[in-house]
């Protein structure tokens, strides 16, 4: 059966921009609503804000709470079919209770106990794992088997099968980062089942991506086709680790290497191009040197922080947290931040901003330079 939404209730107010309340007015609207219409000038306000007013709200997820609500989960519910994964999302606050961390991104911790499958599936979501400690989990994506150890960045895109395997005696967890709230909003979304167990007798050091991929300014001259997404599935801590470091000994030396004093940062990219590891997803990570204090910045769309190590505050909007280890926080679309380490901070961020820079939708401000 055919459902009919329900009309929205047109109401005449009398002010200054609105017209003048009439009984004909009043029978205008009545038509509209049967007719399911709304007049512009009743809603520009809320359309065509002055600047984006994101219904996100900044908030903050310790990891002192998730990993043990995580390992809690692994006590009492089984990863199978169906469930398919023991993931927890971080549902904003201002997101009606969706298990959305932003409009267009998704954050979980994922849980796996020891000598646990997660079984193979598939879907259009784009989707990442970064790990924050730990090791012993598999994920093996396309039969390709790809170790996960704290500071690696796992990208994995879109229709691809993929499966998680712990191999070791203790439990793991992670984070994912997906793009389901863009591609649920946008009616784009396809999911399939594969088998439910994760078959792979290898457990290699490298995987094939790496060992065709993972090789600096270098390309095979088989694949010189640029790909939509990556074709490397694990962007090592130790390489990660080392580009920070040297951008900030560079800095030292005095030249001009870093983002601003003390503040170091890397995007990881698409070998086969340079650009974006995935269409919809943008990921980096930022090392503030100690006695670092970031100028107050904001652009149009999203963006998700894990910290990875060290301490300092982070102010979104008006509110300020005191931040460690594996704490998470999300920035919503123009809302104001900052960072101040005393110690050192190392974070991971992940953002929605190659969807507003293609639709030529991005901005951004810098607080001492022209907006």
């Amino acid at each position: 059966m055919t459902q009919v939404a329900s009309p929205v209730r047109l109401e005449a107010v009398e002010t200054a921009d609105q017209p003048k309340h009439t009984a004909e007015l009043d029978m205008l609207y009545r038509s509209f609503e049967r007719q399911l219409l709304i007049p512009l000038w009743t809603e520009i306000g809320d359309l065509m804000p002055p600047h984006p007013s994101s219904r996100a709200l900044p908030h903050l997820w310790r990891w002192s709470e998730l990993l043990p609500a995580a390992a809690r989960a692994g006590e009492l519910v089984p990863v199978g079919r169906g469930g398919e994964r023991r993931a927890i999302a971080l549902a904003n606050p201002g997101l009606g209770g969706r298990p959305f961390a932003t409009p267009t991104l998704w954050a979980a911790i994922q849980y796996l106990n020891p000598h646990e499958d997660a079984p193979v599936h598939r879907h259009t979501q784009n989707a990442f794992r970064f790990v924050v400690e730990g090791e012993g989990v598999w994920t093996v994506v396309n039969g390709d088997p790809v170790a996960m150890r704290r500071g690696d960045f796992l990208p994995q895109a879109g229709w691809n099968w993929h499966g998680h395997l712990n191999r070791s005696d203790r439990p793991m967890a992670w984070i994912d980062g997906l793009d389901i709230p863009f591609q649920s909003y946008a009616d784009a979304t396809f999911f399939e089942y594969g088998p439910a167990e994760v078959e792979t007798l290898e457990s290699p050091e490298r995987s094939r991506s790496e060992r065709l991929w993972a090789h600096p300014g270098l390309r095979p001259l088989t694949h010189l086709q640029p790909t939509p997404a990556t074709p490397l599935l694990a962007y090592r801590w130790e390489y990660t680790d080392r580009a920070l470091s040297e951008q900030l000994a560079l800095e030292a030396e005095g030249e001009a290497v870093t983002l601003e004093p003390g503040h170091a940062a890397v995007r990881y990219v698409n070998p086969t191009s340079g650009s974006d590891i995935m269409p919809t997803l943008r990921t980096e990570f930022h090392r503030l040197a100690p006695d670092t204090e970031t100028a107050v910045y904001k652009e149009v769309g999203s963006s998700v922080f894990q910290v990875f190590d060290g301490t300092g505050d982070v102010t979104v909007g008006d509110i300020t947290w005191s931040v460690e280890r594996g704490d998470l926080f999300v920035v919503p679309s123009w809302q104001q931040m900052r960072l101040v380490t005393e110690h050192g901070l190392d974070l991971f961020r992940f953002s929605d901003a190659p969807i507003f820079e293609r639709l030529h939708l991005h901005r951004s401000h810098q607080e001492g330079t022209p907006s």
